[in-house]
Order: structure tokens, then sequence, then C-alpha cells
């Protein structure tokens, strides 16, 4: 079986194969799969950090390995109204869910009143099978890069002086 443990920015190698996880097994830290190719692996990294889709694994061996995002059941939203596709991002938002939001469309994991809100501001909903690559917030873009989550610097005061609102 192949062990991935390190996660990679970039490699001057090829990728040896790829895996096709959903958005839940992409949240885990440990977990045991298989490539696209049907050989066994095994995942061992950190904890807390979400796999994108195109993200690299590194196994123990060197071989590197591609995260690609399966299909899985959504909820899809769409319109064609601008307003009121803000609104809906800002109060799908404000509930902390998972959420991809692409060209007038939003998608994510099936939830009855998440559907209902989409409705009330005049979004057609569908449940269908797609990847989701929800987004990773705010924290995970600062710098002009993704961190994959709200970073906590070990120094209180530069922390305080990044959120200050002058």
């Amino acid at each position: 079986m192949l062990k991935a443990i390190e996660r990679i920015d970039h490699t001057h190698s090829s990728v040896f194969a790829k895996v096709k996880l959903t958005y839940d097994e992409r949240k885990r830290g440990r977990l045991k799969t298989a490539t696209t190719d049907g050989e066994e692996l095994g995942l061992f990294l950190e904890r807390g950090k979400v796999l994108n889709s195109g993200n690299l694994l590194k196994t123990e061996c060197g071989k590197i390995i591609e995260i690609q995002a399966a299909d899985e059941e959504v909820t899809t939203a769409t319109t064609d109204d601008w307003h009121n596709f803000a609104k809906t991002c800002y109060h799908l938002g404000n509930r902390h869910t998972p959420l991809e939001v692409g060209e007038r469309y939003l998608r994510f994991q099936p939830d009855h009143v998440l559907e209902e809100l989409c409705h009330l501001y005049g979004l057609t909903t569908k449940i269908e099978s797609a990847p989701f690559n929800p987004e990773n917030g705010a924290y995970g873009k600062i710098g002009g890069h993704s961190h994959g989550g709200h970073h906590h610097h070990d120094d209180e005061d530069h922390h305080a002086n990044h959120h200050s609102h002058n």
C-alpha cells in the first residue's frame, strides 16, 4: 500500500497516480482509499487542513499523488440576478457552511433549510452529482495565497494589529 505522508506545493517529477475524494474525505488526515488505477493508498497527513482538488501529496517512497474532487451529491443553486445572488452568498456565508461560489451558482451539501433560503431570494436549486470545491474562507487567502484556514500567529500583538479596523 502507498502511504501519502506529506503535502507538497509543486513538483518537478511527474504525477504517479490520482485519487478522487469527496469533500468529507478531503477533510480527513487519516484515510484508507485507492488511486484511480486501483492501487491501495493510505493518507497519513497533518489533521485540520482540507485537501483541495489539484493538491499534490508525496508518498514514503517519493511518488507524487494528485488529489481530485470526486463527484458527490450536492445542491446547486443558480440565478441570473446578480443582486439576489450576492444577498444569498451573504446569508449562506453567515451560516459558516462549506460553500462553493461560481459564476452565478452556489454549491453546497444538500440541506433543505439552505435550499429554502435560496428559494427566498429567487434562486433555483437542484440536487445533482458533481465535484464539490468549497471556498477555504477569507483567512485562507491572506497574503495572496491559500493557507487552508485561519492561521493564529504566536505574536498576539501582530494578530491584533493584523485585524484592526482603523
